[in-house]
């Protein structure tokens, strides 16, 4: 190896005792600071955080666009989100092992639609496992099996609903097909806005949290209004062909109805065809509030419907959860409640004095979906 000439020796030496003085200078700072540079490091990285959505199903535009919103709001936050659904309205299993996916991955959080209580012991491996929970559109039975809901009061829509029908009637008989979502689980949302919609109406459940018991036959209003009779009630899933189904089945059942109740808009769809190829007229109401129904409200096909925002439901949970995970913010319920409201309106052309609505024109500007 080639020696360097005296001069330049002592030039590589002084920026090496320079250069010591400034590493000594560091850590002396980094000492008094209680860092270590490793931890200077970390400290400026930014956290990312992963979370799992799992929604009812992969094929009703409710969850479609709740999905889409939602993952357009982890695009914005930086928020990795995967995304998994249930086959039908009352798959468990695949939720559940959407749920043990979200735990194997390590994921920081899920946010959940869950389709029955079947999930809980799941979301209860996820919370051992540190994972934070939210729900979207519906609050679990129990409500504390996750940190928070994000969701529209269910019941309160089935009430808008039922007055609205109460109205309609005006003392007339009602003739009433139940169009309900499923039948061998039992589904909070189903049973809020069934349940809803018969108070709405003045007629008794039966049996909480359970659809299917209310008297068959009786007085609407309390005793106050007309007479009705429940023609027939039958389980949908949710989509068009299962609305279109049952009321078929119904029309057989009995000729005579009047009245449809739907747990959600594809559902009444489906049942709008079904009268319609049977050359039959009813006061037809639902949940839901999509753009792409607007066109059956403003032909009076389905005569009101009760407008949600499953958009909002999904943006709000996910910035909830991400600022959680990132900054301890806390959940925080609506004041009153166990969970975050995302608020309804009634949407009718058909409107009725006591029931607060707007036409379909107006809802074009809030409905969600295109």
């Amino acid at each position: 190896m080639q020696s360097l000439p005296h001069d330049a020796k002592a030039r590589t030496f002084r920026r090496i005792l320079m250069a010591g003085v400034a590493v000594a200078g560091l850590g002396s700072f980094l000492a008094a600071s209680g860092l270590t540079p490793l931890a200077t490091a970390n400290a400026a990285a930014p956290k990312k955080v992963s979370v799992a959505l799992i929604l009812s199903t992969y094929i009703n535009p409710y969850w479609i666009y709740m999905h889409k919103a939602t993952e357009a709001e982890a695009r914005k936050l930086g928020v990795d989100l995967t995304f998994q659904a249930g086959q039908t309205e009352g798959d468990t299993s695949s939720q559940i092992t959407a749920i043990d996916n979200a735990i194997a991955a390590g994921d920081q959080g899920i946010i959940i639609r869950a389709n029955g209580p079947a999930a809980n012991s799941a979301l209860r491996q996820a919370e051992k496992a540190g994972i934070t929970v939210l729900a979207v559109d519906t609050v679990p039975t129990p409500a504390d099996i996750v940190k928070m809901t994000y969701a529209t009061d269910n019941y309160l829509a089935g009430q808008l609903i039922g007055r609205y029908t109460l109205h309609r009637l005006d003392g007339k008989h009602a003739e009433i097909a139940m169009l309900d979502d499923v039948t061998n689980e039992v589904l909070t949302v189903d049973v809020d806005r069934d349940h809803g919609f018969l108070n709405g109406l003045g007629i008794p459940v039966g049996k909480p949290n359970i659809n299917g018991f209310e008297p068959k036959s009786g007085h609407y209003a309390e005793g106050k209004g007309g007479t009705y009779s429940v023609g027939c009630q039958l389980p949908t899933h949710g989509d068009p062909s299962g609305g279109q189904t049952a009321m078929e089945t119904c029309l057989v059942k009995d000729p005579n109805i009047n009245v449809v109740y739907a747990i959600n808009e594809p559902s009444a769809q489906g049942a709008v065809r079904a009268l319609q190829a049977a050359h039959k007229r009813a006061i037809v109401v639902t949940i839901d509030g999509s753009c792409a129904n607007l066109s059956y409200i403003k032909l009076g096909s389905i005569a009101a419907t009760a407008g949600q925002y499953p958009g909002k439901m999904g943006e709000i949970a996910l910035d909830a959860i991400y600022n959680n995970i990132t900054k301890g913010t806390p959940f925080s319920p609506t004041p009153g409640l166990n969970y975050y409201n995302t608020g309804t309106e009634i949407y009718s052309d058909q409107p009725v004095t006591g029931v607060p609505s707007i036409t379909a024109d107006k809802a074009a500007a809030i409905c969600w979906g295109s």
